[in-house]
Parts: structure tokens; C-alpha cells; sequence
């Protein structure tokens, strides 16, 4: 036979129990110790790494975020400072290792003094989580003056140019010369030349207007007799070969007599035999005067260049007239 033995506990037991001093310091310690429990559970998964908080102006720090979880993990934009004083040179790719995953910064700053980084967030299956805060000392770099002397402020030193800081002037250069030569050929492609001109004008009118040309040059008062004698003979020369089809500038004063000679006797141009030694006299004397350095007299000159007028006048009718008798006698 089993005996049971029921313990009961009245309301006086139970109040004299939970009243006790103790009990009270007891379940404080308790509920402080499953929180803090709670506490390190929520936080253990983030943790934060950074290799020094003491820089120099300019140097770097590596700075690391650690989170134990590798499914939906996410990483919000880096928060720097207030005063934004620490940036961020490089932002690494998530590195994952064990089932970790691991987010590298890398900070400097140039401005010195303290800064406060913020807790970084980080997002775990939406549940946000935050770092802690980092302290960074950024110093400048005392210069030792009696080591390191001081220098003056170097005035600001020019590139040197390159052939490209030109290109543009060049294509321009280029450019403005194809302009200039379409307008000067628009301009000058239909003009003639000198020559052109003479060869269009009839010999005889030509020969009157180069006699005209020669008298208002002056080249007798100026004293250039040579000069003179040179184109008053070439006048000549280049209205005999034009108008009678004989190469005169190219034969010598003696070729020239000869075939102009043949030609008034195997013609009808009936040249008188004086206008011949007029210009047999003229040549020779001018032959003189650009081979012999012979100087003619003033009346001698004014004679010749009536001469070669004379000469200009006869050989033109004559020609005219054979010309209107070839004519006359093809029909």
C-alpha cells in the first residue's frame, strides 16, 4: 500500500518565501543576465576590424566588417563623419571566407584632428544591425626645420609644348591656304597672260602700241641705250616673224636679211630695197651697241627709232597686199 504524501503550501508559506531580502537582488541579476544574454546573441553576428586609428595626414587605414551570416546580408552606403573629413579611397568587393562574409574599406583623410565614425548599418534578413563607433586621430607631419630648410614658393613652371597643342592651329593654317588659292584661281583662271594679251592684239597694232610703251619708258634720258636698243630691235623682230611668218627672234641679223631677202623675191611684196638696208642698218647698229658696247650718238638713236617705225609701216601694206591677192587668186 502506497502512502502519498501531499506537501501543500498555504498563502502565508508562499508570501514569507518570495519576501525574503534576497530574493529580489536575485531576480534582478537574474533579468540583467538574460538580457545581456539576448544582447550578445543579436550583436555577435556584426563586428568591425580596422588595423590603426592613428594616422599621419594622407595615410590609410584598412577598415573591415565582419558578419557572421552569408545569406541575405546587406551593406548600406559607407557613413563617414560629421564633417566628412574621413573618405573612402577604395570600396572592396564582399569577400566571403567561412562562412562569413567581409566588407573592406579603405579610409584616409587630409584634414587633421578627431572623427567619430558612425555604426556602419548592416542589414541581416531585414533585421538591422549597427557597428561599433571608431575613434580616428589624423596628425599632420611636423617638418623639422633645421633638418628640412625651409624654401621660397617656386614661381608656376610652363609645359613644354607639344606638336598636338598645335594640331588645331595647323588644320586651321591649312584650311585658310585651300581658300586662298580656290579665290585666286576663281580670280585669275579666265584672266591672260601678258603674252595672251599680245597674241590676241593684230602684229601691226601690237608693234605700234610696244613703239609707244618704249617711248614713255625714258630709257634714253636715264642713259640705258642698251636696254633700249634691245627692245626696240625685239619690237621689230617679233611684228617681222607675226605678221610675215618668219622666225625673227630666233636668227641672227644675217639670217634675218637673207631670208626676208628670198622671201621679197620669190613673192610679189614688192619690199622696197630701202626699207631693207634701213633694217639691215638698224640691227647691225644694235648688234653694236649690245655686243660692242657702242654708244650712238642722240640723233643717230632718234633716227633708228624712226627707222624701225618706217620699217613697221612699209612691211605691213605689203602684206596686206599679198594677202588680198592669195585671196583673189583662190577664188
Amino acid at each position: 500500500m502506497r502512502t502519498v504524501v501531499k506537501q501543500t503550501y498555504n498563502h502565508k508559506d508562499f508570501r514569507q518565501r518570495f519576501s525574503r531580502p534576497g530574493f529580489l537582488i536575485e531576480a534582478k541579476l537574474c533579468f540583467a543576465a538574460f538580457l545581456f544574454l539576448i544582447s550578445f546573441s543579436g550583436q555577435a553576428q556584426v563586428e568591425t576590424k580596422i588595423d590603426t586609428t592613428k594616422i599621419r595626414i594622407g595615410e590609410q587605414i584598412s577598415y573591415e566588417i565582419i558578419v557572421d551570416e552569408t545569406e541575405g546580408v546587406r551593406f548600406p552606403k559607407f557613413e563617414s563623419d560629421s564633417l566628412n573629413r574621413v573618405g573612402v579611397v577604395t570600396s572592396h568587393k564582399i569577400d566571403s571566407l567561412k562562412n562569413r562574409l567581409i566588407k573592406k574599406y579603405t579610409l584616409t583623410s587630409f584634414d587633421s584632428g578627431r572623427y567619430v565614425l558612425p555604426g556602419q548599418e548592416i542589414f541581416i534578413k531585414n533585421k538591422r544591425f549597427l557597428t561599433d563607433q571608431v575613434i580616428i586621430d589624423v596628425g599632420t607631419v611636423e617638418v623639422d626645420t633645421l633638418k628640412q630648410p625651409m624654401h621660397h614658393i617656386k614661381d608656376i613652371q610652363n609645359e613644354p609644348y607639344l606638336f598636338s597643342d598645335y594640331l588645331n592651329y595647323f588644320w586651321g593654317l591649312i584650311l585658310l591656304l585651300v581658300v586662298i588659292g580656290l579665290i585666286l584661281y576663281f580670280i585669275l583662271k579666265d584672266k591672260p597672260t601678258e603674252e595672251e594679251i599680245i597674241s590676241r592684239i593684230p602684229p601691226f597694232e601690237a608693234a605700234k602700241m610696244r613703239l609707244k610703251e618704249l617711248d614713255e619708258k625714258k630709257l634714253i634720258s636715264q642713259n640705258k641705250i642698251k636696254m633700249y636698243y634691245v627692245e626696240l630691235t625685239d619690237i621689230v623682230r617679233t611684228f617681222i616673224e607675226r605678221e610675215m611668218n618668219i622666225p625673227a627672234l630666233e636668227s641672227t641679223t644675217d639670217e634675218l636679211l637673207e631670208t626676208i631677202t628670198d622671201f621679197n623675191s620669190s613673192s610679189n611684196l614688192n619690199i622696197p630695197q630701202e626699207t631693207v638696208d634701213k633694217l639691215k642698218k638698224l640691227l647691225q647698229e644694235a648688234d653694236l651697241v649690245k655686243f660692242a658696247k657702242s654708244k650712238p650718238l642722240q640723233n643717230e638713236i632718234v633716227l633708228h627709232r624712226e627707222d624701225a617705225e618706217g620699217i613697221i609701216d612699209t612691211l605691213h601694206p605689203a602684206v596686206t597686199v599679198e594677202s588680198k591677192e592669195n585671196e583673189d587668186d583662190g577664188e
